[in-house]
């Protein structure tokens, strides 16, 4: 027996989910469905997007509603035109072996007088963006005096989009004795309000905890340099050949900017944003459901409603201004019980919206590394052998071509054509990615203070025992004039010794050469990554420099250059002592904690007295020492 069957929905309409593929309810099915169906209660769902809540109250109000009656009966509300036409479209679905079922969908951006026709016609559903539903109100084209249940459908994202004042006037057109069933994904303070406002003791079912996520996508985030972005998301996408995403922006400019730059680039992608009319909206999501598009860039608000199966990842070009509406972009993957991948695209100055989204959702994120170009060739390559050898041979259509097929490869052996066939796609990533530098940008998550080292503070690196830094600088013959900056260095060093750019420190960049530090165990490879490499004609040359770092440092001397800066005067531990001249200790000595800047004249001074660091010269008490 079908187990919607035991839940209570009928027959014909179980006939007809079990033609869509319903099996089994999801968890907020399977626990909803029974409370609604007694029609007795208002009724408060969290659960997340994607996880069936269109059918969850979908069936029981066909359950509950006389359709041998043509006036409007039930009304659901939702925030998009993208969402009002998938809910009729299911609800259509679901009731298609039922008689005399009319739902009528109520949005902008289509013709209101066609709307307006369908509901003079006789409807028992009503289904519609609030905007426009207000409108038809306003004009006195409906009558809600006998709605027996009001759906707020993504309530949360409704009280986002500023459609408080408009689902107010609404409901003031419904009876008070009306059942109020509220779905939402999260439950901020606003959906709290609202629930109290329009309901009386709600049954409230949250499936997990409250703001969750899906716990069958995963979450990943890489760390790249702002002028990498859109770069290091072009190896994102090719490093996943049989990608079907979402990417979301936060503008539509930017929106419609990345999409033109993929299809330049010769990616199957387009936008969806609120400037598009409804006719192209309809085209765009038409190519994207049937997989004509492989990339759909789009805004928050654009995206609401989208249900499309098997989106194997989202990927955030821009985190959401709302940490909330990051749980309604991952939603778009993993729907149905499939699993996905939610990936941030971020720099350093973000880790902490990272922490917070962390937070929110209840689950961590991956720390993830670009690909390198050779790993994209790799991962492209094989993707096309693993698609030649699942490809259904069409042997009636393809027969009439095989001898000349044949008698093209007759002197080829099947090495060979192998080999070749597969070469037509290596050789084009190959090129692209020859000399692809490395795109992780080098940042370190700021630790706990307690946990850093002595020198741990804004980054740098504690040295380990005995003084002895961890590095090594090295010396290497390109610099400026070769257009390298330190970015671009950083990716040209990786790209050739195959380090990890977390392993890279300092990176000066002088004219004609440039210095950068590697950790000491890395030296070697960074040496033989080198040998034999040139640059332009010219043969790159890599040496141990014979200048100290800043972390190279003996006793209280400092050293730079093979110079030794002491002036003289001992360096006191702590920091560094700028007095007029003479030895640091006696009125030059540097207190610990602080820096003076007492300039002496022959033992006295100035006037008297002495500046501290606001310019104000202090005549009272000359002897008396200012720290800092």
């Amino acid at each position: 027996m079908n187990p919607f069957i035991e839940l209570g929905i009928r027959h014909d309409i179980v006939n007809a989910i079990s033609e869509l593929g319903f099996e089994n309810p999801t968890p907020i099915q399977e626990q909803s469905i029974p409370v609604l169906l007694t029609g007795s209660n208002d009724f408060v769902g969290l659960a997340q997007t994607g996880t069936g809540k269109t059918a969850a109250f979908g069936l029981p109000l066909l359950e509950l509603l006389d359709f041998e009656e043509n006036y409007p009966q039930a009304l659901i509300l939702c925030p998009t035109r993208e969402l009002c036409l998938q809910i009729t479209n299911d609800l259509n679905n679901y009731s298609k072996n039922m008689p005399n079922v009319h739902v009528v969908a109520v949005y902008g951006g289509a013709s209101i007088s066609d709307q307006l026709r369908q509901i003079k016609r006789g409807v028992q559903i009503v289904v519609a963006t609030p905007g426009r539903m207000l409108d038809i109100i306003n004009r006195k084209a409906i009558d809600f005096s006998k709605v027996k249940f009001v759906v707020l459908d993504e309530a949360d994202e409704m009280l986002n989009m500023g459609f408080q004042e408009d689902i107010d006037s609404i409901l003031s057109t419904t009876p008070d004795e009306k059942k109020t069933w509220l779905f939402s994904a999260t439950m901020p303070a606003e959906v709290r309000r609202i629930a109290k406002k329009y309901m009386t003791d709600p049954h409230e079912l949250t499936m997990g905890t409250k703001n969750t996520g899906n716990a069958n996508i995963e979450h990943e985030y890489y760390i790249i340099r702002a002028r990498d972005k859109y770069a290091a998301f072009k190896r994102i996408v090719d490093f996943n050949p049989e990608i079907f995403g979402i990417v979301f922006c936060r503008t539509k400019i930017e929106t419609q900017e990345i999409a033109e730059s993929l299809i330049k680039d010769g990616y199957n992608a387009d936008s969806l944003h609120g400037d598009l009319s409804q006719q192209q909206r309809d085209k765009v999501m038409k190519r994207y459901r049937d997989r004509s598009l492989q990339l759909l860039i789009a805004t928050d608000v654009a995206a609401r409603g989208i249900d499309v199966n098997d989106v194997t990842h989202v990927i955030n070009y821009s985190l959401p201004d709302e940490l909330e509406n990051y749980t309604h972009r991952s939603g778009r993957t993993a729907r149905a019980g499939k699993t996905g991948v939610s990936i941030s695209i971020i720099n350093g100055k973000e880790l902490g919206k990272i922490r917070q989204i962390e937070r929110v959702i209840g689950k961590k994120f991956i720390k993830a590394e670009i690909p390198t170009g050779f790993d994209v060739v790799e991962k492209q390559l094989f993707a096309l052998v693993h698609k030649v050898h699942n490809v259904e041979v069409n042997e009636q259509q393809i027969e009439q071509y095989t001898p000349r097929i044949m008698e093209e490869f007759k002197e080829l052996s099947k090495e060979d054509i192998i080999k070749r066939f597969a070469s037509l796609e290596f050789n084009r990533f190959l090129e692209y990615y020859k000399n692809a530098p490395d795109l992780n940008a080098a940042v370190e998550e700021r630790r706990p203070f307690e946990e850093r080292g002595e020198r741990g503070e804004r980054g740098e690196r504690a040295p380990r025992s005995g003084g002895k830094s961890e590095f090594t600088r090295l010396f290497i013959n390109l610099g400026s004039v070769d257009e390298f900056n330190r970015g671009d260095l950083l990716g040209y060093i990786c790209n050739n010794t195959k380090i990890s750019g977390r392993t890279v420190g300092k990176i000066d960049v002088k004219g004609v050469y440039s210095f950068f530090e590697v950790a000491n165990d890395d030296v070697e490879k960074v040496m033989t990554g080198f040998k034999g490499i040139d640059f332009k004609g010219r043969e790159v040359r890599i040496e141990v420099s014979g200048e100290g770092t800043s972390s190279t440092r003996t006793g209280g001397e400092r050293r730079e250059g093979g110079y030794n800066r002491s002036g003289g005067g001992e360096r006191r531990e702590g920091g560094y002592n700028r007095s007029g001249g003479g030895e640091r200790s006696g009125s030059g000595e540097r207190r610990e904690g602080g820096f003076n800047r007492e300039r002496s004249n022959a033992g006295g001074s100035a006037g008297g007295g002495f500046r501290d660091f606001s310019g104000k010269r202090r005549e009272d008490r000359p002897e008396r020492r200012r720290r800092f």
